[in-house]
């Protein structure tokens, strides 16, 4: 499979369209989140995200499997603001559309949407890290493959640095809320683990894709 297309950056209008459906879906569920304040919390990132978005883009337009990691991604953020992560309903959603339980099924105990996201962090997100480690610090021979896994799980690790001292600093049901450990003291360390994993298999999917191939440098 030719890495070309993988590599051709997005054009601007369709990269616009992409972020004005993102921006209408955040917008909907910005509208009575289930608890307002950590909703807040959840979005301080996202909005500074997007304010850089237009700076990065400028510097370094994105291919498409960049930004429909990124756009997913954002996606699935939403909703877990909207909701507090603990408490989205995707088990009765599947139990009232398709009835069946996903918690049964693979024996959940717990809320797993927050490690869903996780994961989803390191897989969606690596393209993105690829791209920005290409134009920053051109990786070669294997470590085409594992600084990216890297970069993300030090973006892990700075997030959970990040939820920690904001659950420290509110306190409270707002800190709880935005910490989601839902009483697993390995909360943090699993997080950071299912955000490698993901990471790795994203490597590997663009490796098999030819994506993280050398290419021949510009004249």
């Amino acid at each position: 499979m030719s890495a070309a297309p993988l590599h051709t950056p997005v054009p601007p209008r369709h990269a616009l369209a992409l972020l004005a459906v993102y921006v209408a879906a955040w917008t909907a569920l910005a509208v009575n989140p289930r608890y307002r304040e950590d909703w807040a919390l959840e979005n301080v990132l996202v909005v500074l995200a997007v304010l850089l978005l237009p700076a990065l883009w400028r510097r370094l337009p994105l291919s498409w499997p960049a930004c429909i990691g990124l756009f997913v991604f954002g996606l699935l953020h939403a909703v877990g603001a909207h909701y507090t992560y603990a408490e989205v309903p995707y088990d009765a959603f599947f139990r009232q559309h398709l009835g069946f339980s996903v918690d049964a099924l693979f024996g959940f105990t717990r809320n797993t949407y927050d490690r869903l996201v996780h994961f989803s962090y390191g897989l969606l997100l690596a393209p993105t890290c690829v791209q920005l480690l290409e134009r920053a610090a051109a990786p070669r021979g294997a470590w085409r493959y594992v600084l990216p896994v890297s970069f993300i799980m030090s973006h892990a690790l700075l997030f959970e640095l990040f939820e920690w001292a904001a659950a420290s600093v509110f306190g409270g049901d707002l800190g709880q809320a935005y910490l989601g450990t839902q009483g697993d003291e390995w909360d943090a360390q699993k997080d950071m683990l299912l955000a490698a994993l993901g990471a790795a298999l994203s490597v590997a999917l663009m490796g098999l894709a030819g994506w993280l191939a050398p290419r021949p440098a510009r004249p």
